[in-house]
């Protein structure tokens, strides 16, 4: 049996995020009501990412996120699938979140595409960062 190509295969949950992205940002940014962006981009693949966070001053959660991008399907399917595990969750909790949290939620990445995870989290750090500069 020929494992040729088996690299590429993609898990379902990967497939669904990338095909039924979620909290993806369809139009104008102007649209959503957001306290802070972030944006990141890989000189090495030409992804490249924007992530919005609205915040609960109260609880200093992540009210809602979202997030638009121009990449690959991995990018897609990680970046939708951190704006899941992130949603809820603290600032300081949504900074400890892992490429390889995205990764393992996702069913694992090809090995060649685990920097798609890695570009998501560097996006929503860099929105905290500018949320908490402000």
């Amino acid at each position: 049996m020929s494992t040729e190509g088996q690299d590429w295969v993609y898990s379902e949950t990967v497939k669904d995020h990338f095909l039924n992205p979620r909290n993806f940002l369809m139009g104008d940014e102007s649209k959503f009501d957001y306290d802070a962006c972030g944006i990141v981009g890989n000189p090495i693949c030409g992804d490249q990412m924007k992530m919005y966070i609205k915040v609960d001053k109260k609880s200093d959660k992540i009210k809602d996120i979202k997030w638009k991008t121009y990449g690959c399907a991995s990018a897609i399917a990680s970046t939708s699938a951190l704006s899941e595990i992130a949603k809820g969750k603290t600032l300081d909790e949504a900074l400890e979140i892992t490429a390889e949290d995205i990764d393992e939620y996702l069913g694992k990445l090809p090995k060649h595409k685990f920097h798609c995870s890695i570009l998501g989290h560097d996006a929503l750090k860099d929105a905290i960062n500018n949320y908490r500069k402000s």
